[in-house]
């Protein structure tokens, strides 16, 4: 199994960002749906996706075919059988709550300040609809209701339902201490099990607690009864002192900073959870768009001894079989490979190299295959200096009946450097080629110098001068 380490080697910065960007979208749509039975089904696709992955490294194919299948036809589910609750999340008309919200925790609540106010509202018959969230937010499932984030107080309660003000027939929602919403209006149950007796708040309080973990309390207009919902619970109840026990219960039995301190938790995991499902989407992907690609790639000698020279090196480019996924294949120029390999441990004559991938630097996100050759031979001189002789490098003939008596070449001899190894056997350097055929009579021509090998430096650029001497052949 490859290290983590080599799996991430070639992880962008805009990789990053994108993993980042959906894992938080990830975790923004738990946020939305947590609790409903929307989530449920997208967890059963996450487990159902993560058992086609499995089946994929396993080579099952039927089962492969099979968890698409379903996984296409539980995505269908979703979109039509939750459109209702889709949609709401989609209306919702306070964007902190869509983009950054969290759902507050029932803590600090005066539960007393409640009970006190539904057992008033009871006693006058005035009906109401009071919501506790808990642990899941409700924003998904509800709609309208004017904005209050007011401090819960028993006459502000009292003046929400009394008769004649307009939120009086919507809900409350209470959080901690505050009377955050009024007015809202909830989904209605449509369950068939319910008393015939139940109004439309009743329905109301159970289609909400049916789609959520909060606790409704319904103050019947008519009957003067108080009730509680929860999940697909109801609870009738005529004792301050039951109730609200029942209240602080559903806050949390061992204390309400516990609660909270378990609803971080919560949703950090499922943060961690949202990264990790993101992070292995893109490492799929990334992987699965893989194709190979070959390039030519001419090395370059790093810190080589100044007194040496490279006389000779067994191939001056290398072939790379490197992969990727398309798009950065296809986006790689020259300059982004480079083959450096380190000569400062050299020395004088053939000395083999490894070519490693130590030795090559890829782009983000290309991973090498092979590499042709693996090896260099890379022969070194020590650099001297030598005095040797100049010749003319004279081709083809005189004109007939013409006789070069002297040449002579100014200056006869030249330093030259040039590598050890190689100088050893050159006592003689030639000038470049001086045709024969035209030359009629005495004179001073200039010459360059050839240098073979071209490895060889000239001290200088200085122009060889050769004085020659021509006459014609005497008859005898």
């Amino acid at each position: 199994m490859e290290p983590i380490s080599y799996l991430f080697s070639g992880l962008r910065w805009q990789d990053a960002l994108d993993i980042g960007f959906n894992s938080y979208i990830l975790f923004r749509l738990y946020v939305l749906f947590r609790g409903t039975n929307v989530i449920r089904v997208f967890l059963a696709i996450c487990v159902l996706w993560a058992v086609r992955q499995a089946a994929v490294s396993f080579g099952l194919i039927v089962t492969n075919w099979a968890m698409q299948g379903v996984i296409t036809v539980a995505a269908l589910i979703i979109i039509i059988v939750f459109r209702n609750d889709i949609s709401n999340v989609l209306q919702t008309k306070n964007l902190k709550s869509f983009l950054w919200g969290i759902p507050r925790y029932q803590y600090h609540t005066p539960f007393n300040t409640i009970v006190e106010t539904v057992y008033k509202l009871a006693e006058e018959k005035i009906g109401a609809l009071i919501v506790l969230p808990l642990n899941h937010g409700i924003d998904s499932v509800v709609q309208g209701g004017i904005p209050l984030n007011s401090n819960l107080s028993r006459e502000l309660l009292v003046g929400i339902f009394w008769p004649g003000n307009p939120l009086h027939d919507g809900a409350a929602i209470i959080q901690g201490d505050q009377i955050t919403r009024a007015g809202v209006i909830l989904p209605l149950s449509k369950s068939k099990d319910l008393p015939s007796f139940f109004g439309t708040r009743h329905r109301a309080a159970a289609g909400l607690t049916e789609l959520t973990d909060a606790m409704v309390v319904v103050v019947s207009e008519e009957r003067g009864k108080v009730t509680l919902f929860k999940g697909k619970q109801t609870q009738t109840t005529r004792d301050k002192d039951a109730l609200t026990k029942i209240l602080q219960k559903h806050a949390g039995e061992d204390s309400t900073r516990k609660g909270f301190r378990h609803q971080t938790m919560e949703l950090a995991a499922a943060a961690l959870i949202s990264l990790l499902c993101i992070t292995g989407i893109w490492f799929s992907f990334s992987k699965g768009l893989e194709t190979l690609a070959d390039f030519e790639v001419p090395v370059e000698f790093m810190n080589p001894d100044k007194r040496m020279e490279i006389i000779s090196s067994s191939a001056s480019k290398i072939k790379l079989l490197i992969s990727g996924a398309r798009p950065l294949i296809n986006a790689i120029k020259p300059d982004q490979i480079n083959i450096k390999l380190n000569l400062s441990q050299a020395v004088v004559g053939i000395n083999t190299m490894a070519v490693t991938k130590e030795n090559i630097l890829l782009p983000p996100g290309i991973s090498l295959k092979k590499i042709d050759p693996s090896e260099l031979d890379i022969t070194l001189d020590t650099l001297i200096e030598k005095q040797v002789a100049i010749q003319p490098n004279w081709t083809g003939k005189l004109p007939k009946g013409f006789i070069m008596t002297e040449a002579k070449v100014i200056p006869k001899t030249i330093r030259i450097t040039g590598g050890e190894l190689l100088l050893r056997d050159i006592s003689t350097i030639f000038t470049e080629q001086l045709p024969l055929d035209n030359l009629t009579e005495s004179a001073t021509i200039t010459a360059s110098l050839s240098l073979n090998p071209a490895s060889l430096k000239l001290e200088n650029k200085t122009k060889i001068s050769i004085q020659y001497q021509i006459s014609k052949k005497s008859d005898s």
